[in-house]
C-alpha cells in the first residue's frame, strides 16, 4: 500500500482527496491511500519521519517555505519560487516541486499570457504568476491597493531580476483604468462566503479581452459572471486546482491522463464546491 497526503495547518475541508482519489483511479492505482496531516508549525522540524512515510505528499499553508528545510533537492520549480506544495519521496530522498505553476500554465493555455496581462494582488500566488507572466513575454501591470505597493515594487525588482528586461507597471487597484488581453484576479476578493464583492470596477472587466479568477469557491465568482454576461472568456480556479494535482502524480508516479478524464474532474470538483455551498 502507498500511502499520499496533504499536510498544512489548520486543515479544514479540502478538495485535494476527492481530486487526488480520482487520479489515482484514473491510472489503476488500487493500492494507493490518500489523507489529510494536519502538522502544527511547531512541530515541522521534527517531522522528516512522518513525511518520509509517505511515498509523496502535497504542502499548503503555512508550510510550503518551512518544509523546504527538509527536503534533499529542489526541483527548479520549488527553486524558482522558494516554495514546495509538492513532495516526492524518491527512495527516501525527499525532492521537493512547486506544482502551482503548472496548475497556472495548463489553465490559461488558451489564454493570451503573452500579451498585456493585468494581476491583481501581489501575494503568494500573485507572485507566481506575475512571474509567469513575465517569463512567457507578457506585458505585466501589477494593480495593488495601496498598503501592497511596497511589496509589488519587491517583486517587480525580482521578476527584472529573473527576467532581465521584463516590462512591469505598478498601479493602484482602485483607478485602475486601462485595456489588457488577460485580467488575472489573485487576490481574494469574491471568495466564499463574501462572494458580492469584485476586485475591480465594470469598467476594466469591460476593456479585458479574458478573464482568469484564481478563486475556486464560489464555482463562480462576480467577476466571472460579470466577464461572460459580457461575453468575455472568463475561467475560475478549479481547473488550476486540478491541473495542479495532475501534475504531481506526473512527479509521483509518472501518470498520464487525457484532458476529458481532467475535465470530468474539474466539473466534479466545482459540483462539490456548490454543493457545499448550499
Amino acid at each position: 500500500m502507498k500511502k499520499f497526503a496533504l499536510t498544512g495547518h489548520p486543515l479544514g475541508h479540502s478538495m485535494s482527496p476527492l481530486i487526488h482519489e480520482k487520479l489515482f483511479a484514473l491510472s489503476g492505482m488500487t493500492d494507493c491511500t490518500y489523507e489529510l496531516v494536519d502538522i502544527a508549525p511547531e512541530k515541522l522540524p521534527e517531522s522528516r519521519e512522518l513525511i518520509c512515510s509517505f511515498a509523496g505528499m502535497n504542502v499548503t499553508i503555512p508550510h510550503k517555505q518551512n518544509v523546504i528545510a527538509h527536503m534533499d533537492t529542489l526541483a527548479d520549480s520549488a527553486k524558482r519560487y522558494d516554495s514546495v506544495n509538492c513532495i516526492h519521496n524518491d527512495g527516501g530522498k525527499l525532492v521537493g516541486y512547486n506544482t502551482d505553476c503548472d496548475g497556472f500554465l495548463r489553465s490559461v493555455k488558451d489564454m493570451p499570457l503573452g500579451g498585456d496581462v493585468t494581476v491583481l494582488g501581489c501575494g503568494g500566488v500573485g507572485r507566481m504568476i506575475a512571474i509567469e507572466t513575465a517569463l512567457h513575454g507578457g506585458k505585466l501591470t501589477l494593480a495593488v491597493i495601496p498598503q501592497d505597493r511596497e511589496n509589488a515594487a519587491k517583486l517587480s525588482d525580482e521578476i527584472q531580476a529573473k527576467c532581465p528586461g521584463a516590462s512591469v507597471e505598478i498601479a493602484d487597484i482602485s483607478t485602475l483604468d486601462k485595456k489588457s488581453d488577460l485580467l488575472i484576479n489573485a487576490t481574494p476578493v469574491g471568495m466564499y462566503p463574501k462572494t458580492e464583492a469584485c476586485a475591480v470596477s465594470d469598467k476594466v472587466i469591460e476593456q479585458s479581452s479574458s478573464v482568469f479568477d484564481v478563486i475556486y469557491n464560489p464555482t463562480e465568482t462576480l467577476l466571472l459572471k460579470k466577464a461572460k454576461a459580457l461575453g468575455i472568456p472568463a475561467a475560475g480556479g478549479a481547473a488550476m486546482l486540478v491541473y495542479q494535482a495532475v501534475k504531481a502524480h506526473e512527479i509521483w508516479y509518472g501518470g498520464s491522463f487525457a484532458e476529458n478524464d481532467i475535465a470530468d474532474i474539474i466539473r466534479a470538483v466545482e459540483q462539490a464546491v456548490d454543493d457545499m455551498n448550499k
